[in-house]
């Protein structure tokens, strides 16, 4: 086989060259539609939020911004295909803390770090919901039946996602035992609550307006202080459990983007966040705008990575 040698000379010049090439193709980024990978289905709370983002972020970047929702498996069939994308910009990523779960379960191979950080956008406080078939007006009518029927108490949830593990952490700090009922992300996991075929799940205040029907009940809330949109509704630490449980959402690129496509990137995000109308698309999602650079979001992302493996371990959820 024939081998080509460079020369130090040589590769320096090289270097310039395809630098001198690519420094107007990165002048003019983006220039083309991007592809936003949402790896959950279309009507569920991600692609909710994200939706919204998009409509701001295009604004900024001048060029569509066009929401692919590529579900299945946890959201490890989109995490799977963003991170085999073009590292060109052309492609991102909205993800969530599953992305940390599905690793430490063993349910796929991509994590974090095998993305480069662009930007926080949103963080969504979890509230556990029964169905209104269900006998239970409040917590402790739920703790009580639940110890009286360990395992009869069925939980809707992604397994190895934070629908997951917010119920698991619950479980664990009250001392009871649920049964786990695994569906594709929060649209199915609502209309089986509704249907009353499941007892329990995690959902956030987007289902207010159900509350409010009758359809559904909100049980108590992860946030450190009651929400003013359902002030009735307790927290955790109220009902003497320390849990304050937020997803976070926010945007991620493949590994060798370049500098100033990701720094693009970053400055549309910090813009779009800035948006009036996106802060009040979020708080009709039930969630707060919450921006991180990408500096302080990377931060963010190695810290909830640990936090998250110690919670699975915890919990046992952990692969061996």
């Amino acid at each position: 086989m024939a081998r080509t040698f460079v020369t130090m000379a040589g590769a320096a010049a090289l270097t310039g060259v395809l630098a001198a090439l690519s420094a107007p193709a990165m002048a003019q980024y983006p220039d083309r539609p991007i592809k936003m990978i949402v790896p959950w289905a279309a009507g569920g709370d991600t692609d909710n939020i994200f939706r919204p983002f998009a409509a701001e972020f295009q604004k900024q970047l001048g060029q569509p911004v066009v929401i692919a929702n590529v579900a299945g498996a946890s959201g490890t069939v989109g995490a799977r295909e963003a991170q085999k994308a073009a590292p060109d910009g052309y492609t991102v990523y909205a993800v969530h803390d599953y992305i940390h779960l599905t690793f430490y379960a063993g349910i796929s191979e991509v994590k974090y770090s095998d993305f480069e950080p662009i930007c926080l956008v949103a963080a969504t406080p979890s509230i556990l919901t029964a169905s209104a078939k269900t006998p239970w007006k409040n917590w402790q009518e739920l703790a009580d039946d639940a110890k009286k029927r360990p395992g009869q108490i069925s939980v809707g949830a992604t397994l190895g996602s934070t629908s997951h593990i917010f119920p698991a952490i619950v479980e664990k700090m009250a001392g009871l035992k649920f049964k786990y009922v695994s569906y594709d992300g929060l649209a199915p996991r609502m209309n089986a609550l509704l249907g009353g075929h499941i007892d329990l799940t995690d959902s956030n205040l987007t289902q207010k307006g159900k509350v409010e029907a009758g359809l559904l009940r909100f049980i108590a809330i992860a946030s450190e202080k009651r929400d003013p949109e359902s002030a009735d509704v307790p927290t955790f630490k109220e009902l003497g459990m320390n849990i304050v449980y937020e997803v976070a959402r926010g945007i991620l690129v493949p590994k060798g983007t370049p500098a100033p496509v990701r720094t693009k990137l970053e400055e549309s995000c910090a813009k779009a966040t800035k948006e009036p109308s996106f802060a009040q698309a979020m708080k009709v999602q039930g969630t707060r705008v919450a921006f991180l650079n990408a500096s302080d979001y990377g931060q963010f992302l190695a810290k909830i990575d640990n936090d998250n493996k110690v919670v699975m371990t915890d919990l046992g959820l952990i692969k061996k």
